[in-house]
């Protein structure tokens, strides 16, 4: 497909049209969008006849910080507590509201399997409301978040508390699968005889560790060799991806400073000091970007740390409600919760194009369009994967050869993009990303003077997500 794909250029914009002015562009965007929130401009509500809104009424997430940093002493449970009572303390929601708690994550620890119902126990939940976990790789909380906009829709709940977690300091090493089943045959021998005739069948290399990977096990390849394989499909040069990257740490850093990330709680870490901001935000230099090396394809990739999400422990937290409930506890919610769809593609060579399928068909349901749409949040897993999608979504070629659409959706604009930094800044704790997309998504309408956003992220496995948020009347 890489070879097939290489062709795609012939109908995509030319890297040197955008590329150069790509960080220029950003910049001069988002200092217009430091002014106040101007009104919405008045578009169709997307409401639909005989279906509940659901709204969002508050999201947080603690600060998302660099693996091995502050949180790597804790449990990926004491995160996700810490994200429920933000948002318990923000919204003074009392708890015997709240009917259902739904988490999302990717890295489970064994101890904790079920994280929502160990969380919601230690925010002080009452043991009779019910909490499960669900993992969708890094749509995971977009599984969490729709999964309640689905049981609130049914008439199942009213208030659902959905979030996510990741905590990549402290993730599961396994013993070889030999010494596995050594020592689960050895705890089942009765006698010391078949118990030393045990023992001394194990060799030296029983005791290598298996380590977990970021990798696909259908195909066996790291995302960042995907990454780097795609941008190479899509002619996004290496000078592309750490402008990009430029973009989304010098936009984080200015948003951050400006104090436009209100979904940030602070979090008083247990024996150490206070948490109050992300710590993976690092304005560099394109000069000093351009001498890391390759990190997964050597020597001549282009994908490198600076331009690759990096590894994160942080949790969120969203509370969702019918409109009907909000209004009635007197809440004003943030925003609507409206359509959204779940695609799934080649997991080897479209791993990370969920976004490029997801949008067209998000925007259909919605009876929507690019115009339409006043604010973008894509998840940015790499520099390479981002720009990759947004040539994928301008080019006829390969919507009539890939996706069997008759033309393309076309590229969000770039001043409507991303504007407040994305994972590759903020940082990607896998479970926990999708509440922040959601949540800034509705900060920035309100802040912009939008109505409607789109969310959309890619996700191991070949798969994505994509959803419409529409700010509720101010």
């Amino acid at each position: 497909m890489t070879s097939m794909l290489s062709h795609a250029i012939r109908n995509l914009p030319a890297s040197s049209a955008w590329a150069p002015r790509l960080l220029a562009r950003s910049l001069s965007c988002s200092s217009q969008l430091q002014a106040a929130a101007v009104q919405p401009k008045s578009k169709k509500t997307l409401a639909k006849s005989g279906v509940k809104n659901i709204v969002v009424v508050e999201g947080v997430r603690i600060p998302f910080l660099q693996s091995g940093t502050t949180y790597a002493d804790l449990m990926p449970h004491d995160l996700a507590r810490a994200a429920l009572q933000g948002l318990l303390n923000r919204t003074s929601v009392p708890r015997d509201v709240v009917d259902y708690i739904v988490y999302g994550t990717v890295i489970q620890e064994v101890k904790t399997s079920n994280v929502a119902r160990e969380a919601a126990l230690g925010a002080g939940f009452s043991d009779k409301t019910p909490a499960h976990t669900v993992t969708m790789a890094c749509i995971s909380s977009n599984q969490a978040m729709t999964t309640g906009v689905g049981m609130i829709a049914a008439g199942q709940c009213d208030v659902v508390v959905a979030g996510g977690v990741e905590l990549m300091s402290d993730v599961p090493i396994r013993h070889s699968r030999k010494m596995r089943k050594t020592m689960l045959t050895l705890n089942r021998a009765k006698t010391l005889g078949q118990k030393l005739s045990l023992i001394s069948k194990i060799r030296p290399d029983y005791f290598a560790p298996e380590l977990p990977a970021v990798a696909e096990f259908s195909t066996s390849e790291t995302m960042g060799h995907s990454a780097d394989r795609l941008a190479a499909a899509f002619a996004v040069s290496r000078l592309e991806q750490d402008e990009y990257a430029l973009r989304s740490h010098t936009l984080a850093k200015k948003a951050q400073d400006g104090g436009l990330l209100l979904d940030v709680v602070p979090f008083k870490v247990p024996g150490k000091e206070t948490v109050t901001k992300d710590n993976g935000i690092r304005p560099s230099s394109i000069e000093q970007m351009g001498k890391l090396k390759p990190a997964f394809v050597k020597p001549f990739g282009t994908v490198t740390a600076a331009n690759s999400s990096f590894l994160t422990d942080g949790a969120s937290a969203i509370l969702l409600m019918s409109e009907e409930k909000a209004l009635a506890m007197g809440y004003k919610p943030k925003a609507y919760l409206r359509d959204f769809v779940y695609v799934s593609q080649d997991p080897k060579d479209q791993l990370l194009l969920g976004p490029t399928y997801a949008t067209p068909k998000v925007l259909e349901k919605a009876g929507l369009t690019m115009a339409d749409i006043d604010v973008f949040e894509f998840h940015e897993a790499f520099a390479g994967q981002i720009l990759a999608n947004l040539k994928a979504m301008d080019s006829d070629w390969f919507a009539q050869n890939y996706m069997g659409r008759k033309s393309k959706v076309g590229a969000p604009p770039l001043e409507k993009f991303n504007t407040w930094g994305g994972s590759l800044s903020l940082g990607h704790p896998f479970g926990a990303t999708g509440c922040r997309l959601v949540i800034t998504a509705a900060h920035r309408l309100k802040k912009e003077g939008g109505q409607y956003g789109l969310v959309a992220a890619c996700a191991a496995g070949g798969q994505g997500h994509a959803m419409i948020v529409e700010l509720y009347p101010q």
